[in-house]
């Protein structure tokens, strides 16, 4: 039998094997607590997911809130409580621009937050706000059927922005219910300042209280936008048209007044306006003043307050109206056919009319062909003072007249001192003789007071003029300063601007040749003191135009330089007195024929001498 032998490979060969399974073995068993991890993980998502599913218990506690909200709303509100569920009572604004003006509307009462102008500037090169940071509020306060008493700047409305044919409208509801709701509605159109505007309800018939009149409140402090405070406040009014065509304006206080169909906050050159289609019955306005003086560097000029009582019909609102936020340009308020033109402060009567179809069209030319607005100005000065210029030749012909009978008239009153009557009808005499008179002096001076006044309120007014410069005046519209003094003179300011000085040296030479040569006369008892008037005049230029838009010190200026030299001209080439004292001596060989009213006052006169002699004896 053949004897068994261990094979000693193989051995190694099973424990080698063996080994490399027990390793395996042992590297691929999971660990305990990795698998407790695991497991926990998933239980803990699967609960989360379980927690999200609709029908689970947290969603109903948010539902049970959220009738909780609306029942704690409605407690304060009544019906309108169901507007501060909405997303919209979180606050917020919507923002509708176009190339000119761009609004920002709160849902928070519904109103413009933030107007801008686009295309201005102020005089420290900050943009133009209208409104901005809570300047100004729009807020209706009516009553609910319930006892109500609320205000539409604390409840909040729901922004619907959409665009039709280029134009974007928001509707901003205060609802009641999804089709229950009071709307204003904005629509702004490319390229425009003025936007449209309504103010409706819808359903709320039975929730407003008809008995008692809803009141539209619309107030606003006006931001400063020019150098000057107190010239810019000086054309910064409350400006409303009633009736119509009727218009009024309250620069300080209170005032009321019916059939109102717009009312315009001025801002010298911006004004903040609503129209209304429908005129409100009535209206309460109110003005204060914010502007003590020069030295006090306030950013606002004035507060404006309008108080409206709004119609309901048939328990609903319903009026059609329109905001303007832009410039107070007269061609952009006229070009919309509403009275606008009004708001411009040119002149009552013939003075606003001769503005509006003369000089706006004249000056409106002229800027249009000539390289700057400061020459536009003097070339319309030199064409007004040329067509003028007869009146100016009669004046000065009169003077002329007067100086030469001077002597004989200085007889006259030396001859009848004792008796002003007879003093009297011979002067009248003289006069009528030599065909001279005091007041063909006058009326030539009359004639131009209106052209004078229409251009005194035309240049202050003139939109164009803004932040135009010329020579050393970086802004027509406003004073024209060379120097800045350290300390502030009264009723002067605190700088000195050069356009007034040299008017002010104009009209002194003026005065010099028109009042030195009358000079004795003005002594009389009875007649103004002429030395004096001549250095008043040029002072009063001096102080009170020192803070005036330099465009107008410039007219001014160029139309006394133009009229001396005009006076120049025709007391040196074409009045010779020795003439004028010939014809005047003949005049008075030739018999004069009286017409009736110089016939009869003359006969009045020697009846009232007859009667002086008869008391006497």
């Amino acid at each position: 039998m053949e004897e068994k032998k261990i094979d000693i490979q193989s051995i190694i060969g099973f424990i080698l094997i063996g080994g490399i399974l027990l390793w395996m073995l042992y590297n691929n068993t999971p660990d305990e607590t990795e698998a407790v991890d695991e497991t926990t993980t998933e239980q803990v998502q699967q609960n989360t997911q379980e927690s999200q599913t609709p029908d689970n218990q947290p969603e109903s506690k948010t539902a049970q809130n959220d009738s909780t909200s609306l029942a704690d709303a409605q407690r304060r509100l009544g019906a309108f409580g169901y507007s501060e569920t909405l997303t919209s009572a979180q606050g917020g604004t919507t923002t509708i621009s176009n190339d000119v003006l761009e609004l920002k509307i709160s849902n928070k009462g519904g109103y413009i937050e933030e107007a801008r102008l686009k295309n201005f500037k102020t005089y420290d090169s900050l943009p133009v706000h209208l409104i901005k940071d809570g300047n100004a509020s729009l807020n209706m306060t009516f009553s609910t059927t319930d006892g109500r008493t609320l205000n539409t700047e604390n409840l909040y409305f729901e922004p619907s922005l959409t665009e039709s044919n280029g134009n974007q409208i928001l509707s901003m509801k205060l609802k009641v219910s999804e089709d229950e709701y009071l709307e204003y509605r904005y629509a702004m159109r490319p390229g425009e300042y003025m936007l449209d505007f309504s103010i409706r309800s819808q359903g709320l018939t039975s929730v407003l209280n008809s008995a008692e009149t809803p009141v539209l409140d619309w107030k606003l402090k006006g931001y400063r936008h020019a150098k000057s405070i107190s010239y810019e406040n000086r054309y910064t009014d409350l400006i409303y048209e009633y009736d119509g065509d009727d218009d009024g304006s309250v620069s300080s206080g209170d005032e009321e007044e019916e059939n109102i169909s717009y009312i315009a906050y001025r801002q010298h050159f911006f004004s903040s306006i609503l129209l209304t289609d429908n005129p409100f019955k009535t209206s309460t306005f109110e003005v204060e003043n914010l502007v003590e003086d020069e030295e006090v560097d306030t950013v606002f000029t004035k507060t404006f307050a309008s108080t409206i009582p709004l119609e309901l019909k048939a328990g609903e609102l319903n009026y059609s109206m329109n905001w303007y936020y832009g410039p107070s340009d007269y061609k952009i308020l006229n070009d919309y056919d509403r009275n606008l033109d009004e708001i411009i402060p040119l002149g009552w009567g013939i003075f606003g009319w001769i503005n509006k179809y003369l000089f706006i069209p004249f000056f409106a030319f002229l800027a249009g062909v000539l390289p700057s607005y400061g020459l536009a100005i003097i070339a319309m000065t030199i064409v007004v003072r040329i067509v003028l210029s007869p009146v100016t030749y009669k004046s000065y012909l009169s003077q002329a007249k007067m100086k030469i009978l001077r002597p004989e008239i200085n007889e006259l009153n030396e001859k009848y001192k004792d008796n002003a009557m007879k003093k009297q009808q011979e002067t009248m005499k003289l006069y009528s003789k030599a065909g001279a008179s005091p007041m063909s002096g006058c009326l030539p001076a009359l004639m131009q007071i209106p052209v004078f006044y229409a251009l005194f309120q035309f240049f202050p007014s003139a939109f164009q003029l803004r932040q135009k410069s010329f020579l050393w005046a970086d802004d027509l519209s406003s004073y024209d300063t060379i120097a800045q003094l350290p300390f502030t003179i009264p009723f002067y300011g605190d700088h000195v601007s050069l356009f007034p000085i040299l008017a002010s040296i104009a009209i002194f030479i003026y005065m010099m040749m028109t009042t030195g040569q009358n000079m004795q006369a003005s002594q009389q008892p009875g007649m103004p003191n002429m030395k004096f008037l001549m250095y008043l005049s040029p002072l009063i230029m001096l102080i009170f135009f020192n803070n005036y838009a330099s465009g107008l010190s410039l007219y001014y200026f160029t139309s006394n330089l133009i009229t001396i030299g005009i006076m120049l001209v025709i007391k040196y080439a074409i009045i010779d007195e020795d003439k004028i004292h010939a014809k005047i001596q003949e005049n008075k060989k030739k018999p004069k024929k009286q017409n009736r009213f110089t016939k009869k006052f003359q006969e009045m006169m020697e009846q009232a001498e007859e009667q002086q002699k008869k008391q006497k004896r």
